[in-house]
């Protein structure tokens, strides 16, 4: 064989070589889990994390392939987190407002209590430099945050009795998590921070008096109607909250461009899905909870609801003073709301006057 031969007949095995390489690359399964803080299989935040997972395992065909577990499957509820920053768990599915004893400002990216709608947190994450101020809170812990997922406007839960006035706050143990929680403090009550699948062991037990959990579609599902009578609005502490998907940048960074790409779609696509299946299950769930289980539904007096914002603001203000993250998180949140907030003064709030006249 000749000097020119054998370069061609080399350079064409060589070429053979790398591209049976790339194949075998394509074809290469990559196992990641995800942990929740959500029982398994529970509708609307358990199956969104379910959702979240067949997506990727779907849209990479089967190249990366995401396990679920929920609750106390793998870890506490409440850990979710620390797994996923420690790689116990390449991602998770939660909310942010869990985290705060170890990252404050990450409430800023759940919910604020008379803050932003979904539509509105989905504005101010995906266009308002959201986003990237969220990258920032959660860097140094090696995770990423990414919406997947938003229940609404939430109810204000559920009671054993009448809430008349302020005063009916006083001494009241009540599940309400985040910095609704601080605001329900700040009146005289006592927030207690415990996981959607022990509510309703708690409330009958008499562990707390009231209970949040988040509207028709989820309580109806936990039998909350049986624990408690009186079921309170609107849900002044979670107007639009969003559920998190938690990813392990490590193992994220760690993926092809592609595949990166579709973790990131698959988000997207859980955070408009979820919405629109509470907008579709909650109408009906309520009309089950008032005629079928007798469940007397009230609104929270006006003068309470003013109290209520006003105590919030403060809070909402003492933690943007905690730190440099927090304020430069508050005055972007803040502008974006403020702005938002013009707009729908002449676009959603007197169009809603207007078809319910």
């Amino acid at each position: 064989m000749d000097r020119r031969e054998f370069l061609i007949k080399g350079g064409a095995a060589a070429a053979m070589g790398l591209g049976a390489s790339r194949v075998a690359s394509a074809r290469t399964t990559i196992k990641w889990k995800m942990v929740t803080t959500w029982p398994k299989n529970f509708p609307g935040l358990g199956t969104g994390a379910n959702n979240l997972a067949r997506l990727i395992t779907e849209m990479s065909g089967g190249r990366l392939k995401v396990k679920v577990y929920g609750a106390k499957e793998l870890i506490p509820a409440f850990e979710v987190f620390d797994a996923v920053s420690r790689g116990t768990a390449e991602m998770g599915h939660s909310s942010a407002y869990y985290w705060k004893g170890k990252v404050p400002e990450a409430q800023f990216f759940s919910t604020m209590p008379f803050g932003m709608t979904a539509q509105e947190m989905n504005g101010w994450i995906y266009y308002g430099g959201g986003q990237e101020l969220w990258d920032k809170v959660y860097a140094p812990f090696g995770v990423i945050g990414r919406p997947a997922g938003n229940t609404g406007v939430q109810m204000g839960g559920w009671f054993n009795k009448e809430i008349n006035s302020l005063d009916d706050l006083k001494g009241l143990k009540m599940r309400i998590p985040g910095l609704g929680g601080e605001v329900l403090k700040r009146l005289g009550g006592t927030p207690v921070n415990l996981p959607g699948g022990e509510l309703f062991t708690a409330l009958t037990s008499g562990t707390i008096d009231a209970t949040e959990w988040v509207g028709p579609y989820n309580d109806l599902a936990f039998g909350l109607y049986k624990a408690a009578k009186y079921y309170y609005y609107p849900g002044f502490h979670e107007p639009g909250t969003i559920l998190e998907a938690l990813i392990n940048k490590k193992a994220f960074e760690a993926l092809p461009k592609d595949l990166q790409a579709i973790v990131l779609a698959a988000c997207k696509v859980v955070n408009m899905e979820m919405l629109a299946e509470y907008a579709a299950r909650n109408p009906g769930a309520l009309e089950q909870l008032v005629k079928e289980h007798h469940v007397e539904v009230r609104a929270y007096p006006d003068d309470v609801l003013r109290q209520l914002r006003k105590v919030s603001r403060e809070v909402v203000e003492e933690l943007a003073a905690q730190s440099k993250a927090a304020g430069e998180i508050y005055r972007s949140y803040s502008k974006f709301l403020e702005a938002s907030r013009k707009y729908t003064r002449i676009s959603d709030l007197p169009y809603l006057q207007a078809r319910e006249a």
